[in-house]
């Protein structure tokens, strides 16, 4: 008769039983229990936490959110850093293009001016009239509403920034140095001068002092003191 074997046989050892109290709070002290790390089964690795959970305390909580606050507020200054270079940037490649085309305007103004020159001799000359007068007044009438300006007018006062005098006078009729003679008249562009103005300068001559009337030595029909006499004889 064959033995019996018991069920349980070549089943191998039989694994313990562990019970695992869970429970947040011991019931024999009655306070919380730490969080415990999670024993996760054979093979892998337990879970890490992200970031803080309910079960962290308040002192580990704090740094994390102060470190959070000091890299927003680093991040914040760079930013606005930024936009003031990107502003500032824009604000200097406006004026730099803006430079640019009034440099190439007062170019193209510049050589114009000799042609502005025989326009004058020729008005002054009586030579500018008719159908060249008005072409005339057209070309100078857009030059001046793209910002060219002409100065250099007799009775101005003369600025050397400005003026370039070729001959000087004086007399008592100004008060100090004025333009009494325009030879060349100049022009600007804007706030470029683009030729000086070719002008007579006249300064103050300060008058003669009127003559002082003669002294009459008889003083209420008294003799004179020098005891001089007259024709007669007498004293």
């Amino acid at each position: 008769m064959t033995p019996r074997h018991s069920e349980t046989e070549g089943t191998g050892p039989e694994e313990p039983v562990v019970v695992r109290d869970r429970r947040r709070v011991d019931p024999q002290t009655g306070e919380v229990r730490p969080p415990a790390a999670e024993e996760a089964p054979a093979g892998e690795e337990p879970a890490q936490h992200a970031g803080p959970s309910l079960g962290d305390s308040v002192d580990d909580v704090v740094p994390a959110v102060s470190d959070v606050e000091k890299q927003l507020s680093e991040r914040t200054a760079d930013l606005q850093r930024l936009q003031a270079e990107y502003a500032n940037y824009r604000k200097r490649v406006d004026r730099d293009r803006e430079a640019v085309v009034q440099g190439a305007k007062a170019s193209v103004v510049g050589d114009l001016l000799p042609l502005l020159d025989d326009l004058q001799r020729a008005e002054q000359h009586g030579d500018l009239t008719g159908a060249f007068k008005a072409v005339a007044d057209k070309l100078v009438s857009s030059l001046q509403r793209a910002g060219l300006e002409s100065f250099g007018d007799e009775g101005e006062e003369f600025d050397p920034s400005v003026h370039e005098a070729v001959q000087h006078s004086t007399s008592p009729d100004v008060k100090g140095p004025t333009v009494t003679l325009v030879m060349r008249r100049g022009y600007r562009f804007g706030e470029r001068v683009l030729r000086a103005a070719l002008v007579g300068v006249t300064d103050h001559e300060p008058g003669e002092a009127p003559a002082e009337p003669p002294v009459d030595g008889s003083v209420g029909g008294e003799l004179p003191l020098d005891g001089s006499v007259d024709e007669s004889g007498q004293q």
